[in-house]
C-alpha cells in the first residue's frame, strides 16, 4: 500500500479511533484512583498495567482484585503489595464456605475501614469487571469509568449474572472505554459516553528486538525458522490450526510463550516441532521475539475472540517481527486493511502466509509503513486522552455538585 494510501486509511476515524486531535495537555488533578479487576496484577503485563502504571505516576492508584478464598477459618483481612510507581494492590483474605453476598459484604467493611485509614476521601472508581458492582456500590466515588477490554460473558466459566451486572454498571459510569473497535461496536448504544481505545504500544520496550539482544537460554536451542506466539494459553487459541500447522511444516519450529490457563494442558499438541516455554515476564518478551521469523496471532473463531483487540498485534511489529494472524475483527481492521499483517482464516492459507511472511523482513517498504502507523499510537497517548476525558466530565460534573 502507498503511503499515501496510509495516511488516507490513518485520517479515518474508525481507522484511529484514538488518534484524536492535539490538545495541550492540562495539568492532572484527578483524585486516588480505585480500580476492580478480575485480572491478577502479577499474572501478564497488559492493557491494565500499562495504563494504571501511568495513572500511578502522578497519583494514588489502588488496584482491587478478586478475593481469595482459603480452605481453613483465616480471619478476614486485606493483604497490600507495592507495585510498579507506587500502585498498591489490594487483595481480601476470606474463609471458604461463604455466601457470595456475606463475601461481598465482608469486603466492602474491610475496603471502607482501609479508605479511612488511608484517609481515601475523594476517589474515582475504575471497573474493569462488573461483578466487583456488589462489594463496591455503596461507595461514592466523584467519577466512575468502565474499562470495558473485553467481552467477559463470552469468556469461559463466565458468571451467569455477569450480563445484568453490567447492565448496572452501564447505568453508574460517567464514562466508558472499551478496548477496541468491535467491541465499541456492540457497547455504543449502552451508554451514551463510550469512547473507543484500541490496544495500543510501548514501542521503545519492544523496539529493543530491532538491536542486539542476548538469545534466552530456553530459545537458543531451537532451529530455525521459528514461528512464534506469546500471550495466555486458554480457550481463544485455535490448537487444532496449531497442531495441523505442525504437521504440515515439520521444518518449521512453533515457539508457544504464556501461561496455560481454563484448558487441560494435556489437550495441546506436542509434536517435537512444537516448543511450549511457559509464561515470561514482560520485560525478558523483546528478547525472545528477537530470535523468532514470524509472530503470529493463532486465534480461533469462537464466541471469545469475536471481540478481542490483541495487545500483542502492535508489539510484534515493533519488534520488527512480520506477523500473521486468523481474521480477527480488530486485527483486519486496521492492520488487514493496511497490508501490515496477513491474514489467513485456515491451515492451508494460514501455512502459505507464513511462508510469505519469513522473507518480509527485508521488505523495506512493508517496515516504512509498519512504522509509520506505530508512530500514530502509544501508551502514552492513548493514557493522557483517557485523563483529559476524565478532567472534562469532572470538571462537568462540578458546577451541579455545587448546585446540590
Amino acid at each position: 500500500m502507498p503511503h499515501a494510501a496510509l495516511a488516507e486509511a490513518a485520517a479515518r476515524p474508525d481507522a484511529l479511533p484514538q488518534a484524536a486531535a492535539a490538545r495541550t495537555a492540562t495539568p492532572y488533578a484527578l483524585p486516588d484512583l480505585v480500580c476492580f479487576a478480575h485480572l491478577h496484577w502479577d499474572f501478564v503485563w497488559q492493557r491494565p498495567q500499562h495504563l494504571l502504571s501511568r495513572f500511578a505516576q502522578h497519583g494514588r492508584v489502588f488496584y482491587v482484585e478478586d478475593a481469595f478464598y482459603h480452605p481453613d477459618q483465616v480471619a478476614p483481612h486485606l493483604e497490600i503489595k507495592e507495585r510498579h510507581n507506587g500502585l498498591r494492590v489490594v487483595v481480601a483474605h476470606l474463609p471458604a464456605g461463604l455466601s457470595e453476598a456475606a463475601a461481598d459484604q465482608i469486603q466492602f467493611e474491610l475496603l471502607s475501614r482501609y479508605f479511612a485509614a488511608q484517609g481515601i476521601l475523594q476517589y474515582v472508581f475504575w471497573y474493569y469487571t462488573p461483578m466487583a458492582l456488589n462489594k463496591s456500590r455503596h461507595f461514592h466515588p466523584v467519577l466512575t469509568v468502565y474499562d470495558c477490554m473485553d467481552e467477559l460473558a463470552a469468556f469461559k466459566f463466565a458468571p451467569p449474572e455477569l450480563r445484568q451486572r453490567e447492565q448496572e454498571l452501564f447505568e453508574r459510569a460517567d464514562l466508558v472505554f472499551t478496548g477496541g473497535m468491535t467491541i465499541y461496536e456492540s457497547k455504543r448504544e449502552q451508554h451514551p459516553d463510550v469512547h473507543p481505545f484500541p490496544s495500543s504500544i510501548d514501542k521503545a520496550h519492544f523496539g529493543q528486538a530491532r538491536g542486539p539482544m542476548a538469545e534466552p537460554a530456553d530459545q537458543a536451542g531451537i532451529a530455525h525458522p521459528r514461528v512464534g506466539f506469546f500471550g495466555v494459553v486458554d480457550e481463544r487459541l485455535d490448537i487444532e490450526l496449531l497442531a495441523q500447522l505442525a504437521a504440515n511444516h515439520p521444518g518449521w519450529q512453533f515457539v508457544i510463550i504464556g501461561p496455560v490457563v481454563k484448558i487441560d494442558p494435556a489437550s495441546l499438541p506436542r509434536p517435537a516441532n512444537v516448543h511450549y516455554l511457559g509464561g515470561k515476564d514482560y520485560l525478558e518478551l523483546p528478547a525472545y521475539l528477537k530470535g523468532w521469523d514470524v509472530a503470529t496471532l493463532l486465534f480461533a473463531d469462537n464466541e471469545s475472540t469475536k471481540f478481542i483487540s490483541p495487545t500483542k498485534t502492535p508489539e510484534y511489529l515493533a519488534a520488527g517481527n512480520p506477523v500473521v494472524s486468523t481474521p480477527i475483527r480488530d486485527v483486519v481492521r486496521p492492520y488487514g486493511d493496511l497490508d501490515l499483517v496477513h491474514i489467513a482464516a485456515d491451515a492451508e492459507a494460514f501455512g502459505a502466509a507464513i511462508g510469505r511472511a519469513l522473507t518480509q523482513r527485508d521488505d523495506a517498504d512493508w517496515r516504512q509503513r509498519t512504522d509509520d502507523y506505530l508512530a500514530t499510537i502509544s501508551w502514552d497517548q492513548t493514557w493522557q486522552q483517557m485523563v483529559d476525558l476524565m478532567q472534562d466530565r469532572l470538571a462537568a460534573k462540578a458546577p451541579a455538585a455545587k448546585t446540590a
